[in-house]
C-alpha cells in the first residue's frame, strides 16, 4: 500500500490531542498532548521533519522524528482560532489565517511574524500558490482575496456568493485552477492565467452544486484530475474535473466530515470525521480499507504526506 517509512499520517481535533498512524496497519505509534486547546488544522513539512498544529489561539510546531512531547516551537499573534496554516515548498515560511480576519505570514527560524494581511472578517481557508507567490483567503463574508506577496497587498478580490461563508479553498497544484466550497454546498471554479504582470487573473469556469449542506473541504487531487469535497452531510464526494461530473460518493462516516487528503499518487484519500474516526479510502473500489480509530471526540484535521523522496516538493 505504502512504503512504510515514508509516510506521515496525522489527525487530530477536539480532544485536544494529535495522533500519529501507521497508514497500513492502523496503529497509533505516538500520541501528542495539545493541552491549550482543540486543533483546528495540521500541515506537515515537505520534508517530513515538522508538524504544524494549528489550535487557539497558538500554532505549536512538533517534531515528526522524535518522541519529544513538547513543541519545537510556538507561534503567538493570532487572537482566537487559528483555522488555516501552510508552509512555503522549501519551509522558510509559514502561513496561517484566523478567526481574528487576519492572515499572517512567518518566519520559521525566528517565529516572528513577518506580515499581517486584514481580512476583516473570519478567516476560514487559506492557500499557497504553487507560485509560492500569492497567498488566497476565504472569510465568512463570502470573500475571497489574493494577496501578492511580493507587493505585500491585496492584488484581487472575488465575491462568488455575497453573505455566504466561504468555507475550504483549493489550487491545482499546476496552477492552472482554484476551486471555493461554501456554506451553502456550491463549488465556485476559476481558470488562473498570469497576466502580463505576475499577478493571477480568474476566469469564472463552472459553478457545481457538490453537496445539500455545507461543504467544509474541497481539495483538488495531487494529479489535478480529480475534487474531493466533504460535508456536513456525512458524505465525501469524487468529481471528475474534466466536466465536474461525479465520480463516486465515499460513505461510511456517520458525522461531519471535517477534512481530507488524497496520497501523493491520488490512488487514496484520507478523511476525518466528528464520529471521532479517520478512515483511509481505497479510490479505485471507493471503499473504506482502513479506520483509525482512538481519539474520543471528533477528529476535525489529517495530515499526510507520503511522498516517495525526502524533501521532494509538489512538482516532483
Amino acid at each position: 500500500l505504502f512504503v512504510m517509512s515514508s509516510v506521515v499520517l496525522a489527525t487530530a481535533g477536539y480532544d485536544h490531542t494529535i495522533r500519529f498512524w501507521e497508514a497500513t496497519s492502523g496503529c497509533c505509534y505516538r500520541t501528542l498532548q495539545y493541552a491549550e486547546s482543540q486543533v483546528n488544522k495540521l500541515e506537515i513539512t515537505a520534508d517530513k521533519t515538522r508538524i504544524a498544529a494549528a489550535g487557539n489561539p497558538q500554532i505549536r510546531v512538533f517534531d515528526v522524528n522524535s518522541n519529544d512531547p513538547n513543541p519545537l516551537l510556538t507561534y503567538d499573534g493570532h487572537a482566537g482560532n487559528v483555522t488555516a496554516i501552510g508552509f512555503h515548498k522549501d519551509g522558510k515560511w509559514m502561513y496561517s489565517g484566523g478567526d481574528d480576519g487576519t492572515v499572517r505570514v512567518w518566519d520559521t527560524r525566528s517565529q516572528v511574524c513577518q506580515r499581517t494581511y486584514e481580512s476583516r472578517a473570519p478567516v476560514n481557508s487559506v492557500v499557497l500558490h504553487p507560485n509560492q507567490g500569492e497567498l488566497v483567503s476565504g472569510d465568512q463574508t463570502g470573500h475571497i482575496r489574493v494577496w501578492d506577496l511580493t507587493a505585500s497587498a491585496c492584488s484581487c478580490e472575488l465575491v462568488p456568493e455575497i453573505g455566504t461563508a466561504v468555507r475550504s479553498l483549493t489550487v491545482a497544484l499546476d496552477g492552472t485552477m482554484i476551486v471555493a466550497a461554501n456554506n451553502n454546498g456550491t463549488c465556485y471554479v476559476w481558470r488562473m492565467m498570469r497576466g502580463a504582470s505576475m499577478t493571477t487573473h480568474f476566469e469564472p469556469l463552472h459553478k457545481l452544486k457538490a453537496h445539500t449542506n455545507i461543504i467544509l473541504k474541497c481539495l483538488i487531487s495531487p494529479d489535478c484530475q480529480q475534487l474531493a469535497t466533504t460535508s456536513a452531510d456525512k458524505t465525501v464526494k469524487l468529481w471528475n474535473l474534466d466536466g465536474f461530473v461525479l465520480d463516486r460518493t465515499l460513505m461510511g462516516h456517520t458525522r461531519w466530515v471535517w477534512d481530507c487528503v488524497f496520497s501523493v499518487d491520488a490512488a487514496y484519500l484520507v478523511t476525518a470525521s466528528s464520529d471521532s474516526t479517520a478512515r483511509l479510502w481505497d479510490l479505485t473500489s471507493g471503499e473504506p480499507i482502513r479506520t483509525y480509530s482512538g481519539h474520543h471526540k471528533a477528529v476535525v484535521c489529517c495530515a499526510l504526506n507520503d511522498s516517495a523522496i525526502e524533501g521532494r516538493d509538489a512538482d516532483g
